[in-house]
């Protein structure tokens, strides 16, 4: 982002950045994959590589809001099988945007998104709910968190579009909700400090971006507490349509931009 473009922000430009911020917060904290929506914002208010490097420091503000509330709640056998798929997904997503044009980038992750929706759909209507999260010890398990670690570790890093993508992993292994804000929350800050030197060499992050990001911080922190709010009053059964609907909602608008 250049000077020029920072300060020719308009107020409703800023108004309607400062909701997308908002809303980080009440994602991190109560449904995770709706800051695709603030995804969408961020890039159509900004230039499209600049909006994913003003993003990212925010969404490590909610990362960081959402472990405070939700850490006891962590389940790191599963975090631990993800990690080493999701470096190697974030390492693509880096080479990827080197060369990648912005609408093969959208178009590729909302077509992900779309798929990923539609399997876990059809196999919790095709399975019961389990109580407990499925086990990353089975050969099934471990191939499935490997491929959606490599596909979280992509999108993450090419759109800062990774949560929709661990949203229907975590559903799918069979989370309770706190568990899968716990795990999730843990999941994010970990990953998206780590995408911070990758976004700085490719010149998504200066100060520039900083700057504004300094101005919008401050509306993740009552998105958060909104959010701790909220989703004590949301049942289970709600809670999964909510994130699936976010992940349909932002695989759609990512192929409609």
């Amino acid at each position: 982002m250049n000077t020029m473009t920072l300060w020719h922000i308009s107020i409703w430009e800023l108004a309607a950045l400062a909701a997308a911020a908002l809303l980080v917060g009440f994602s991190k904290t109560a449904v995770s994959g709706a800051n695709t929506v603030s995804l969408a914002i961020f890039a159509a208010v900004l230039p499209a590589r600049a909006s994913t490097g003003v993003l990212l420091p925010l969404l490590i503000v909610g990362d960081v809001l959402a472990v405070l509330t939700y850490r006891r709640h962590a389940h790191w056998p599963t975090l631990w099988r993800l990690f080493p798929a999701v470096a190697a997904g974030v390492v693509f997503g880096t080479l990827f945007l080197v060369w990648a044009d912005d609408g093969i980038v959208r178009t590729s992750i909302g077509a992900i998104l779309l798929l990923m929706a539609a399997v876990t759909m059809w196999r919790r209507s095709a399975a019961a709910q389990d109580e407990e999260p499925d086990s990353v010890s089975t050969r099934a398990g471990r191939v499935k968190a490997r491929s959606y670690g490599v596909l979280g570790g992509f999108t993450t890093m090419v759109a800062n579009a990774g949560g929709p993508v661990m949203s229907m992993y975590l559903l799918s292994a069979g989370f309770r909700k706190l568990g899968f804000l716990g795990t999730s929350a843990f999941f994010f800050l970990i990953v998206n400090v780590s995408k911070v030197p990758f976004s700085v060499g490719l010149g998504l992050i200066d100060w520039h971006s900083l700057l504004l990001d300094a101005a919008l911080a401050i509306f993740v922190v009552p998105g958060a507490l909104l959010g701790k709010w909220a989703v004590h009053r949301i049942n289970q059964i709600l809670f999964e349509r909510l994130v699936i609907a976010a992940t349909v909602v932002g695989g759609v608008q990512l192929l409609l931009r």
